[in-house]
Formats: structure tokens, sequence, C-alpha cells
């Protein structure tokens, strides 16, 4: 998966890069009179600014191609759409076999074991965020 960025600050190996967050609704030819292209145009102008590790001599200024392994993009997303998913599933199963829990209850757990999920994934990633900006490859344009 590759993306352009714009370094915005080098120090030393660790450069800054910010790149624009798009939505599938760019190229499409029916983004002006579809309700999801309007709303899109609404939230255009998103940024996202991270920091990567590169022995790539570059400037501040400089335009560069950002490479992530297809690979590593799949598990991720995996791991955040599905997780949560599957936590909110076996929570209400479990605590739906049991009588002694009402279902309002069973409603409630459920979805906050699906926040609790999200959460856990959060501070995984955080965590993880030198691991993953190791995957990135930079690429002066």
């Amino acid at each position: 998966m590759k993306e352009l960025a714009e370094v915005v600050a080098v120090d030393g190996k660790r450069v800054t890069v910010t790149t624009q967050l798009k939505t599938a609704c760019s190229g499409c030819a029916q983004v002006s009179t579809c309700g999801a292209g309007i709303l899109s145009k609404v939230f255009a102008d998103r940024n996202a600014q991270f920091h990567v590790v590169t022995d790539e001599p570059v400037t501040v200024g400089d335009r560069v191609e950002l490479d992530v392994p297809e690979q590593a993009v799949t598990q991720f997303a995996l791991m955040l759409y599905g997780l949560p998913i599957l936590a909110l599933l076996i929570i209400a199963i479990a605590l739906q076999s049991s009588e002694a829990v009402h279902e309002g209850i069973t409603i409630l757990l459920s979805f906050a074991g699906f926040a609790l999920t999200f959460l856990g994934l959060r501070a995984w990633f955080r965590r993880r965020d030198i691991k993953i900006n190791q995957l990135v490859r930079i690429k002066t344009v």
C-alpha cells in the first residue's frame, strides 16, 4: 500500500510526516450528487501526522512515498474490526445462556465489552507504534 506524504520535521533518523486522509468518494463520478460524497466533503480537510524512522536522507518540505506491506494492513484491519464484534458476540452468548442475567443487562454488558475491546486495542496499538513504524518504508518522490 503506497501513500504520498510531506515531511514536516526531521530529528536525526526520526521523520515526522503528514498525509491527507482520503475517502473512497474522492474518485467517484457521482461525488457531487451522492449523500456520502457530500458528507465526505465536510470532513475532507483531515490530516494524519505520525513519526517514521528511516535512513533515507530527507528534509522538511520533501514529498515522500510511504510504503506499508498490505499483509500488515490486512492483519491490523481484521483485528480492529473483528475483535470488538467477536467480543460482543461471545459476551452476549455467554450471558444469554445464564438465566440469572436480565436481557437488558446482557445487552449493556455486551456493548461494554465491545467498547473495552476498542480501548484495549487502542492501548495495544500505541505500545506497538515503534514496531508498526518499522514496517513503513520511505522513498523520496
